[in-house]
């Protein structure tokens, strides 16, 4: 009887005795110059939670902007996914729902069916998306990081520190600006329901903006937050809080340390953004897009003089080079301009954003132009010399595209020589097409509209219209292959007809 009772005892001493709390660490960085000015156990491996789906989104926004797949595509759930368990938006499997849908959920809700789902649709598999995700973690600087999953549940090996936290959720302020309100959203619409978020800590104090929880048994209550204050902005990090009260309350005492002790001005430096290699593995590729290593050539090192040219009555300038301001209608640029500011396709971003507009201006002939001369080699234009005005090429930078040649006669006396431009486009023999149309000013309204909603690749690229029995073909010219690849690939994510045209197109 009395064994019985002690063992009674025992057993209910075991039954109430708590379980092991989660390791702590913490860290405190001035987000502007990547400062450390707080950190305890900053560098020890934990189990991140739902931090992780930090990375899975990052991954998700870098995918969106090199044309891998766009906000606006249909994802199908697996049954892997709709059986991830909470916190979860409660997707079913065959279910189709667009990647922004997903993104939300898995940024505001914190939902592990929404990530997994994310990682499947870019890498085809959970497995491949996580190795993704690591190699990822290393081009940013997260050394010890090491991803089993895209959604933070606790598995063998799937770990993180506080450090390489903090490191990351730097990246996403800088790396995609675009994107960060996500972040800061209480709640938002998800698709099949409207979600809130877990961060209380953005109700709670003054400049907080973001941007991730995470909690299980293992990691304890983590979470990464940022703050700006006027013009000083500051990051804090703490894996293992015992509560989400204490670890908010201790977010926020970290979040005043680093408001303290950071400097009221410093040099924005913001972080390297690292070199996209898509689902590229060092085997070879998975099954999605693979980056592409892209080689810069060098500039036309000498300017032979040409050959001397007939005489001719007027400077005959090409098309294709030099658009006349005439040839395309005020109508058409005031109408496409209009189009592209209101009703063109969104920019591949969770936030609108302006639209800048690009007119470009009439370049004035100079009274008298020099005669031809050695330039230096760094210089990729030559100059017309001609008795009247002339057109005057602007001096060309390394890096804006050139176009390929401008053929100029002009009417000069029989003694005087005749300088051309030479070819300085330098591997910039590709270009794209978006379309053949009915008349010309359908085609130039579609390549103005098209520049306006793709400045990023399409920027310092020659519009031009060209002219075939079955009608006007909308090209863009003087791009690099790399460059009109991407350039397609970011158009056709967002339904943009397009194809390359190589340099014998």
């Amino acid at each position: 009887m009395l064994w019985a009772f002690i063992l009674v005892a025992l057993l209910g001493a075991l039954a109430v005795t708590p379980a092991r709390a989660a390791p702590y660490a913490a860290i405190v960085m001035d987000a502007r110059t990547g400062e450390v000015l707080h950190s305890r156990n900053a560098d020890t491996r934990l189990h991140p939670a739902s931090l992780t789906k930090m990375m899975t989104l990052y991954i998700a926004f870098e995918a969106v902007r090199n044309g891998e797949i766009s906000m606006d595509t249909s994802v199908r759930i697996s049954q892997n996914a709709a059986a991830e368990p909470p916190s979860k938006l409660g997707l079913r499997a065959g279910q189709k729902i667009a990647l922004r849908y997903l993104v939300r959920a898995a940024a505001v809700k914190s939902a592990n069916d929404a990530a997994t789902a994310i990682g499947e649709a870019i890498s085809g598999s959970e497995a491949a998306f996580a190795q993704r995700m690591t190699r990822t973690a290393k081009a940013l600087g997260m050394t010890s990081t090491t991803f089993k999953n895209a959604h933070g549940l606790t598995a063998t090996g799937h770990l993180s520190t506080a450090r390489d936290m903090t490191i990351l959720g730097r990246h996403l302020l800088y790396d995609y600006p675009e994107y960060y309100n996500l972040f800061s959203r209480k709640s938002t619409s998800a698709g099949i329901k409207t979600v809130t978020s877990h961060n209380r800590i953005l109700n709670s104090y003054r400049g907080a903006d973001g941007i991730k929880t995470g909690y299980t048994r293992a990691a304890g209550f983590n979470l990464v937050a940022s703050a700006q204050r006027g013009n000083e902005r500051v990051i804090a990090t703490v894996f293992g809080g015992k509560s989400s009260t204490s670890r908010n309350a201790r977010v926020a005492e970290l979040l005043d340390l680093g408001f303290q002790r950071a400097p009221s001005k410093a040099p924005l430096r913001k972080p390297t953004r690292p070199l996209y290699a898509g689902n590229a593995t060092s085997g070879g590729a998975d099954s999605g897009t693979t980056g592409r290593v892209v080689r810069l050539t060098g500039v036309v090192k000498s300017s032979p003089r040409p050959m001397h040219r007939p005489n001719r009555e007027a400077v005959q300038v090409a098309e294709a080079e030099v658009p006349v301001v005439d040839d395309v209608k005020a109508e058409v640029i005031a109408a496409a301009v209009a189009e592209a500011m209101t009703t063109a396709v969104p920019v591949l971003a969770e936030s609108e954003a302006p639209v800048a507009e690009s007119i470009a201006e009439p370049v004035a002939a100079p009274s008298e132009a020099p005669r031809p001369v050695l330039r230096p080699q760094d210089l990729a234009v030559t100059i017309t010399e001609a008795s009247q005005p002339a057109i005057e090429p602007e001096p060309a930078s390394l890096s804006e595209p050139v176009p390929e040649q401008v053929a100029l006669s002009v009417s000069e006396p029989e003694d005087q020589e005749i300088v051309t431009r030479l070819s300085t486009s330098g591997e910039r023999h590709w270009g794209i097409n978006v379309g053949r149309y009915a008349n010309r000013y359908q085609a130039e309204k579609t390549l103005l509209r098209t520049a306006l909603s793709e400045m990023e690749t399409l920027d310092g690229t020659l519009r031009k219209v060209v002219r075939s029995t079955r009608g006007f073909d909308a090209n863009f010219m003087g791009m690099t292959e790399e460059t009109a690849d991407l350039a397609c690939r970011r158009l056709k994510a967002r339904n943009v007809d397009c194809k390359l045209l190589g340099p014998s197109s």
